[in-house]
């Protein structure tokens, strides 16, 4: 017999994944004529990096260190240089060449495609659970969020499963090639929390199928294939060496490590919180974002709990019926009703719509846990289940606070709901086996008649179910929905939410029927499948149109053409206004400015133009975090004064009619009271530890006098109790965000205090005094001070991190090393000199036609 040629064997594959890229790219196909998203995640990540971008497009360099929020931070960590990160610039590269927003889904489309290539199914139910995958309605919510990292993140884990199953099934060459590149693509997209539920459920596929290869006597492949991922492993992880280590070390000294206050100060009854966390995040704050255990049933049936919580309803609608009737205008009705009403009715703060897995792909899975066999079924069971039960989070709380307290980093991440994400890949990779496991098989009518009866029960009997009569098991409403309408509607609020429940039972009906049809209309092609009523050639793209147009047509409603806007509109949030140019007019260097607003900690807009003291980032320095919030509110001009903010942008206040000369903008203030660059001070207050350091803090005169720790008193001794430093001055004469130069007039010997962020002192951050190094301390809880000797001196501050240079050689080395293995193994195989041993079953798309067509001339001789 003859072999296929290459061409023969991989027209098929290139075929789906052509037709994968044209599905992604109809769906974003505004881009296609210039329009773009608004990405909020986006645009707060890019304003926050405008001015590292500035400082690089004038010196070439980009800074290790940015002013541009938290009045200072590790610029690498939002924006930086890696020269050696080779194997993911390449990707990157043709990544570009592709639609915009397309793209990323693609990414996440072609991974999983890989995956279930891996695993053996054919072209096309590899395409239908890739499609599946991509278009998981959490997927396209998060993107409309700005959420690129996370997407690119579930993309290319994909494809580190696929690379594990190859080690761990005997392809070890192809197998490491697979899981290095894509796993360098992973730590690449720089989403750790998504890495690591990914790395929980490649856990438990190798333990799964560790014991499988154990009980059937390959302990030899199941040891060589784990020391071939221990190798692979390094490198990829290697291969973003940099990134890794100054996260690791940066990780510490933010809110995501372990604080040195203590219950005195964080807690009001100076007891121990149960929900203080043992060196991360607080649990609840952490777990703020939590799934609903019935709200789960989203992943059957879209708006089981409203949908969104801002928006989704008609002019059809009650609730819009209700506000057209009490005299509101009707287009204004209108507009709320499908943009700001509160359809959504769990008990997460805000959602930007469900976690919709598809109706018909969620009976194909639920299916294929009755067809499926060996340990591929129990792993997707329990990779999925578990990825569910931790986005419960606190909804199932001695189960994911067991895990927050001794799983190690898990305390690190917040918003558990997103590991739905990854929920959603386990069920579209078994829902595409589970029919490849009916065609291999040869699965009859008979044989399938009880596990496709059961699975029909679990899916499309519970929607008719809720469909009649989920109104009888809900309440449709939260405790706070008439708190919220009261503001709104006064006392009308009580008949606008009876309005907005009729509605929110309405929803659950009717995507209960929907689901309740589509979960029909699959079942229907698989029994006229098996029982030879329809052929291959129909089944498969008929299949495929249900689950792609049941998840298509629920992303349409969060997702849209209404959602796109020029290019010109997604800029207007960085126009300036007469405040910020009124500011941006003062040369003079290091002043900061405070956005005078509720959300200047949660804001990178003042960054984009201004050396700000808040901002928006996942990731804040702790010490910082913890003044703004026990003690900034109790003494805040003399906080203000020592981050040296020389302006103040007011927010208008509410329009008055009657004064027409009432900005129409914000307004800029000046602080004539911002103790600038640097000062002395004629007091030294020690403190015993942080609680007393942060109690100070809500009093301290910070002109006169700094705040020390009393490890540091040491580094001040021999200086007197009161400094006299009158005829002494501090000039900032040279600024860049890592390199900081003074002039220093000291008429005695003194301390000084600079208007700079204290970070890793004397390690990462350098003080030199006259061109010799000079140790320098802590000071006012977050800034840096120094002991000054008397004279004109010139004061360099210089941040450079030593393991940056050591993350630089390990990113060279293993990306060359990587990049070799990956050559090897494809010259290999174009050889044809291939000999792994134990091969993972084929994906030959020969074989799945060979195979379905023996079914069809079996059932023609029934």
């Amino acid at each position: 017999m003859n072999q296929p040629s290459f061409f023969q064997r991989y027209l098929p594959h290139i075929l789906a994944i052509l037709g994968l890229l044209v599905l992604s790219t109809i769906y974003f196909s505004p881009v296609l004529s210039g329009k773009t998203l608004a990405l909020m995640d986006v645009q707060q990540a890019s304003a926050s990096t405008q001015e590292i971008r500035e400082i690089a497009k004038q010196t070439g360099v980009k800074p290790l260190w940015t002013n541009a929020l938290f009045s200072g931070m590790p610029a690498y960590m939002i924006d930086f240089d890696y020269p050696h990160i080779y194997i993911y610039k390449a990707i990157t590269a043709v990544q570009n060449l592709l639609p915009p927003f397309a793209s990323i889904v693609f990414i996440m489309m072609v991974s999983a495609y890989v995956l279930l290539v891996v695993l053996g199914c054919n072209p096309w139910l590899s395409a239908m659970g890739a499609a599946a995958y991509g278009l998981g309605t959490f997927s396209i919510i998060s993107l409309e969020a700005g959420h690129v990292s996370k997407l690119l993140a579930l993309g290319y884990g994909a494809g580190v499963i696929a690379g594990v199953i190859l080690c761990l099934r005997g392809r070890y060459w192809v197998g490491a090639a697979v899981t290095g590149l894509f796993l360098s693509m992973e730590f690449g997209a720089n989403h750790i929390q998504i890495t690591y539920y990914l790395f929980l459920t490649i856990g438990l596929l190798v333990l799964i199928e560790g014991i499988a290869l154990v009980r059937t006597g390959k302990g030899k492949q199941l040891g060589i294939g784990l020391a071939v991922l221990a190798v692979v492993g390094v490198l990829g992880a290697g291969s973003f060496g940099k990134r890794l280590l100054v996260l690791n070390q940066f990780t510490k000294e933010t809110i995501r490590g372990r604080s040195e206050l203590t219950a005195k100060t964080t807690n009001p009854d100076g007891k121990s919180s149960a929900n203080e966390s043992k060196g991360g995040l607080d649990k609840d704050y952490a777990f703020s974002y939590s799934y609903g255990k019935a709200e789960t049933l989203t992943l059957l049936i879209p708006n089981l709990y409203g949908g969104s919580s801002g928006g989704g309803l008609t002019t059809s609608s009650e609730f819009y019926k209700a506000m057209v009737n009490r005299g509101v205008d009707a287009g204004m009705a209108k507009q709320y009703a499908e943009q700001g009403a509160p359809a959504y009715w769990g008990d997460q703060p805000m959602v930007g719509g469900p976690a919709y897995a598809g109706a018909a792909l969620v009976f194909l899975f639920v299916l294929s846990l009755f067809v499926l066999r060996g340990p591929t079924r129990w792993w997707l069971l329990s990779a999925a289940g578990l990825m569910i039960v931790l986005a419960w989070g606190k909804n199932l709380l001695w189960f994911n606070e067991l895990l927050f307290d001794y799983l190690p980093y898990l305390n690190k991440f917040r918003a558990m709901t997103m590991a739905l994400c990854l929920a959603q890949l386990f069920m579209a990779v078994g829902a595409a086996l589970g029919i490849q496991a009916i065609i291999d098989q040869k699965l009859t009518m008979a044989q399938l008649k009880q596990p496709l009866t059961i699975s029909l029960a679990l899916t499309a009997g519970l929607s008719l179910l809720l469909a009649v009569l989920g109104g009888t098991f809900f309440s449709f409403q939260t405790p706070t929905d008439l708190d919220q309408l009261s503001g709104s509607f006064g006392e009308a609020a009580r008949d606008v939410l009876n309005a907005i429940i009729s509605d929110r039972k309405s929803l659950l009906r009717a995507d209960a029927f929907r689901s309740f049809i589509l979960i029909m209309l699959a079942a229907g092609l698989v029994w006229a499948f098996v029982n030879s009523k329809l052929k291959a050639g129909l089944f498969y793209p008929l299949l495929l149109a249900v689950v792609v147009f049941d998840l298509f047509s629920v992303d349409k409603r969060f997702l849209n053409s209404n959602d796109f806007i020029s290019k010109a509109q997604a800029t207007e949030a960085f126009t300036p206004t007469a405040a910020d140019e009124q500011i941006m007019q003062d040369k003079s260097l290091g002043y900061r400015v405070f956005d005078q607003s509720p959300s200047f900690m949660s804001s990178n807009r003042a960054s984009y133009f201004h050396r700000s003291i808040g901002g928006y980032n996942a990731a804040k320095l702790r010490r910082y975090q913890e003044l703004i919030t026990y003690a900034f509110q109790t003494n805040t001009l003399n906080i203000l004064n020592m981050l040296n903010v020389k302006y103040v942008l007011q927010q208008p206040q509410q329009a008055d009619p009657n004064n027409p000369q009432q900005p129409a903008g914000p307004t800029a203030l000046t602080n004539p009271e911002a103790l600038g660059a640097g000062w002395f001070v004629g007091t030294v207050i020690p403190a015993a530890d942080a609680d007393a350091e942060i109690a100070a803090m809500k009093t301290l005169s910070t002109r006169d006098s700094a705040l020390v720790s009393q490890a540091d008193m040491s580094k001040l001794a021999g200086l007197p109790s009161q400094m006299d430093h009158t005829g002494s001055s501090v000039q900032l004469t040279s600024y860049r965000g890592d390199k900081l130069t003074y002039t220093v007039n000291a008429a005695r010997e003194g301390v000084v205090v600079f208007s700079e962020v204290y970070y890793r002192g004397n390690e990462d951050w350098q003080a030199f005094v006259d061109g010799k190094p000079m140790p320098h301390f802590r000071a006012n809880y977050v800034l840096r001070a120094m002991r000054m000797p008397a004279g004109k001196h010139t004061v360099e501050f210089r941040f450079d991190p030593p393991l940056a240079h050591t993350g630089d050689t390990i990113d060279l080395i293993c990306n060359v090393l990587l990049i070799g293995l990956i050559g090897f193994v494809v010259v290999k195989s174009a050889r044809g000199q291939s000999n792994d041993s134990t091969p993972v079953t084929p994906a030959d798309p020969l074989r799945s036609a060979v195979a379905e067509s023996t079914l069809d001339e079996r059932r023609k001789k029934r």
